[in-house]
């Protein structure tokens, strides 16, 4: 880990614990430095390293604060809470003044957050759209209604104006069990499940990592509820016991809950392939595959995951309006050789 504290020009801040001083140190930290910096980036700070606690780097959020206790903090460099326009290229399925509609790319963030404060999808929206984005999802999310991981592709919707994000924003809350919202995945998974079609109920929380989920009980404090209804489409690979090295499955969610399909998957005992968060008990599995597919396998960094259909209401017209992304080349090529 770097040391904050050997860098000789980064901008520090000595805090004395007054007298009523206690609790946690990130939560003392934050009340001091109120307005500043959030509870979220203070902890992320002390992990880090960039604080003194009585002489000596603390990298616990938990540790105990003491009146009369010396902190020293280093101060990070000031984060531009606005995204600019970036001359990102776009694939866009369908525009007009109310909604867009892209292709999404594998490899593009959806909006600016901690680590990718530049080169996001919204950054190629404000330089596409100007200053037509709606802007109820703030001014890091201008337009933002939904959104698909980093390394996942397919059709996203992004609303133009405030009208249109309120409607949208209902229909992805309401996840189409009243109306036309429909939202369509093709995934490329290890094995196949044990049946060919079927409903993953499970509901999901936060895993140890904060990023990461996890199916949960049901009586959790952080369960929310999860479902999936899945479809085998094609076996890689079949064996005379029914079994196969993988198959491509067609995912239609009810919920849309964080890596959902991705952890419903692994769930179940096919996680995706590619996947670097769900599927490390299953990566000795490509030296199986006969060649083109092990190759190809091997060199398929992400996720086999692919939003290719989105349906809504069009919020103005009230038409319905299904759009689909064509298999990128990447995932095509993995399909073609697992064929083989």
């Amino acid at each position: 880990m770097n040391d904050p504290f050997k860098q000789a020009d980064a901008p520090r801040k000595v805090l004395v614990a007054d007298d009523d001083a206690e609790g946690r140190l990130d939560a003392w930290l934050t009340s001091v430095l109120a307005g500043e910096f959030s509870r979220s980036r203070i902890k992320a700070l002390i992990e880090q390293g960039a604080v003194l606690h009585r002489g000596a780097i603390c990298t616990e959020p938990k540790k105990k604060v003491a009146p009369g206790d010396r902190v020293e903090i280093v101060l990070p460099e000031p984060e531009d809470p606005v995204p600019k326009g970036e001359d990102i290229p776009l694939e866009v399925l369908y525009e007009d003044a109310d909604v867009i509609v892209i292709a999404k790319q594998a490899g593009l963030v959806v909006h600016p957050g901690a680590g990718n404060w530049t080169g996001t999808l919204v950054n190629a929206l404000i330089h596409h759209c100007g200053d037509s984005l709606s802007g109820i999802g703030g001014v890091r999310r201008p337009g933002i209604v939904h959104r698909l991981d980093k390394d996942t592709s397919g059709v996203l919707v992004a609303a133009k104006n405030d009208i249109a994000h309120r409607h949208l924003a209902a229909q992805f809350a309401d996840h189409g069990r009243t109306g036309p919202l429909e939202r369509a995945y093709q995934a490329v998974v290890w094995g196949r499940p044990k049946q060919l079609r079927g409903t993953i109920d499970a509901p999901l929380g936060r895993a140890g990592d904060r990023t990461k989920r996890a199916v949960k009980r049901a009586d959790s404090d952080d369960a929310r509820e999860a479902v999936t209804h899945y479809e085998v489409i094609e076996r890689f690979h079949e064996k005379p016991d029914a079994t196969a090295m993988a198959a491509l499955v067609e995912c239609q969610l009810e919920t849309g809950r964080t890596h959902q399909i991705r952890v419903h998957m692994a769930h179940i005992g096919s996680p995706l392939v590619g996947d670097p968060d769900y599927s490390a008990g299953f990566r000795t599995k490509v030296n199986l595959l006969p060649e083109p597919a092990k190759t190809v396998v091997k060199a398929f960094h992400r996720q086999a995951l692919h939003a290719f259909l989105l349906a809504f209401e069009h919020p103005r017209t009230g038409e319905v309006m299904e759009f689909k992304a064509p298999i990128p080349d990447d995932l095509q090529e993995l399909i073609d050789a697992l064929r083989v």
